[in-house]
């Protein structure tokens, strides 16, 4: 379950990442990768792994009447919720590495915090640089190294004590891609020339130390790998590890950064 390609969630694990991780940590990414793309009114518009759509759902909003755009994703959960939340994009359920889409097809193509769960990355770079028009731009945001997001190593190397390799190993997931120069190999590996690697702060943020916790669990692979017991005793442990990021308010704000990396196709 450990393994990104595996990660698949059901309808309601995908509604706890829309309600809560949504807010709490994707986003504040949506603009800037939005930014990153260039994206205009009346451009045609795909987002890879488009989850419940935040991005998606940005992108809408500035391309206008005028423009489209699609959001593709390979989890039904995911889509589920998407389609329910803005029916005005055409949701597809595909598979990033063969694309359902022709040849240059969108003006624009985004990808944001899902390329590290792709079996095969550079088969998935590939197909978005195929569907992407001659003058298009794309924009994939990925997880900056764990060492970037500091709350994140804590829980992970707490819940490798408390809960086992696989629970810590589901944690660490996000952030396999995090090395900036072997992230900028990967693209040139994918044929994309003249990708520019940007480093981007950021942060998270949740009601409390107990609801991080919750929702880490509920919304990922963990909900089927942890019992209640074992959630509750790692968010016990989990308020004092924790502690340096909680706010007089009860709040917890954590650093984590992000490489957004762009490119253009000539």
């Amino acid at each position: 379950m450990a393994e990104p390609e595996r990660w698949q969630v059901s309808t309601d694990a995908a509604e706890v990442y829309e309600s809560c991780f949504v807010p709490a940590i994707f986003g504040a990414w949506a603009s800037p990768v939005a930014d990153a793309a260039g994206i205009r009114t009346g451009n045609k518009v795909l987002d890879v792994g488009c989850g419940t759509g935040v991005l998606a759902r940005e992108a809408l909003r500035r391309v206008g009447q005028g423009g489209q755009v699609v959001g593709v994703d390979l989890n039904e959960g995911m889509l589920a919720v998407a389609a329910r939340t803005e029916p005005k994009i055409a949701w597809r359920l595909g598979d990033a590495v063969s694309l359902p889409f022709e040849d240059m097809s969108f003006d624009v193509v985004v990808s944001q915090f899902a390329l590290m769960y792709f079996p095969d990355r550079v088969a998935s770079l590939r197909e978005m640089w195929r569907t992407l028009a001659t003058g298009g731009h794309l924009a994939v945001a990925g997880w900056a190294p764990i060492d970037h997001a500091r709350g994140y190593r804590i829980l992970v190397d707490l819940a490798g004590r408390q809960c086992g390799r696989e629970a810590a190993d589901v944690l660490a997931a996000p952030f396999v891609l995090g090395d900036q120069i072997e992230l900028g190999k990967l693209f040139e590996s994918s044929g994309i020339s003249g990708a520019e690697v940007t480093l981007h702060e950021g942060s998270i943020r949740f009601p409390s130390v107990e609801e991080f916790i919750r929702i880490e669990v509920k919304g990922s692979p963990l909900a089927e790998m942890l019992s209640d017991d074992a959630m509750r005793s790692l968010a016990a442990e989990s308020e004092d590890a924790l502690a340096e990021f909680v706010m007089p308010s009860g709040e917890i704000i954590m650093p984590m950064d992000a490489h957004i990396v762009t490119a253009s196709k000539g």
